[in-house]
């Protein structure tokens, strides 16, 4: 029986790669743990261990257990990496070296037979302009965020340590998530979500930039299905180049809306209230835009088409009944 271990299974996109995992039996016969620091109540029941990923003796303990299949996606977000400077290299950066050594150490001790497939979650973050119209496969990765280059270092972490053979990983840069379910969290985007998942659900939305922002967006059900895709991949076909732009779906601000208004109504756009946050504003203003993935999508990797479908798998998977 293989061992299947979620870092960070507590949070919405490792419950729902869990759940997907379960239900789809698309890793049968696997042993499936999921690590967090503290798990809600209503968390998916399974194996769990809690505990902090930042503490070398943690990463030792969960590396002992020999994992074949490790999903990475523990961190903290991008508007609270940014204030809290120390914190964010501690948690996003120093958790993945910890856990690497961890892994070369059991690497080592089998007799370099251990080597387990590794897929983290890395970010658009990694990416700073000036941006071209659409960022292809070949362009520069030079964040101008902490949590950018946080994601960027461990992408090269994730690289050299598959270069040495200690671990088979990939790095996945995933768009913005949405719909989040539940309640805002600290990430700059987390607005995003926010104007359709309240009004949704009958509460007022609050828009702090303008509605011509354009942002790339894929729904949890893709990403569920993107880490599980490439805990499947042939890595062989990748040539080293281990760091994915995943798809996903570029709309404005104001095109969300008018989806939003396709799907419930007048009545839900009327709940969103423009109150500008220049914090937000100028941090947006150096985020990516749009993607031309050619290489993810060559490799099987599918996201929505448009931001109705996105709004759909929320309404489907998440809305309150």
């Amino acid at each position: 029986m293989s061992k299947i271990l979620i870092l960070g299974g507590g949070g919405m996109i490792g419950q729902k790669l869990a759940k997907r995992i379960i239900e789809t039996n698309v890793m049968a016969n696997s042993e499936l743990t999921l690590f967090d620091r503290a798990f809600t109540s209503n968390a998916l029941v399974a194996k769990t261990m809690t505990g902090n990923l930042a503490n070398p003796t943690t990463a030792k303990t969960l590396a002992a257990s020999r994992p074949e299949v490790i999903f990475h996606l523990a961190a903290i977000v991008s508007g609270q990496a940014e204030a809290e400077f120390n914190l964010g290299w501690n948690v996003n950066m120093m958790a993945m070296w910890h856990l690497l050594n961890a892994l070369k150490v059991e690497h080592e001790a089998s007799g370099c037979t251990y080597r387990p497939r590794l897929v983290f979650t890395s970010s658009i973050a990694v990416f700073g302009g000036p941006y071209p119209e659409k960022i292809g496969d070949e362009f520069l990765s030079a964040p101008q965020t902490s949590y950018g280059a946080q994601k960027a270092t461990c992408e090269l972490m994730v690289n050299d340590f598959s270069r040495k053979g200690i671990i088979d990983g990939l790095s996945l840069r995933l768009p913005t998530i949405c719909v989040r379910p539940g309640k805002a969290n600290a990430a700059a985007s987390s607005f995003f979500s926010g104007i359709i998942r309240e009004p949704l659900n009958g509460f007022e939305a609050i828009l702090p930039v303008a509605d011509t922002v354009r942002h790339w967006h894929a729904s949890p059900r893709a990403a569920a299905q993107f880490l599980i895709h490439a805990a499947l991949l042939d890595t062989k076909i990748l040539n080293g180049r281990r760091a994915l732009n995943l798809p996903g779906f570029s709309c404005t601000v104001a095109e969300q809306i008018e989806a939003l208004r396709h799907a419930a109504g007048q009545k839900a756009v009327d709940l969103i209230k423009s109150v500008p946050d220049e914090t937000i504003i100028n941090m947006v203003s150096g985020w990516p835009r749009d993607f031309q993935p050619d290489r993810a999508i060559s490799l099987g990797f599918e996201a929505e088409k448009s931001f109705n479908e996105i709004i759909e798998v929320y309404m489907q998977d998440d809305l309150s009944t």
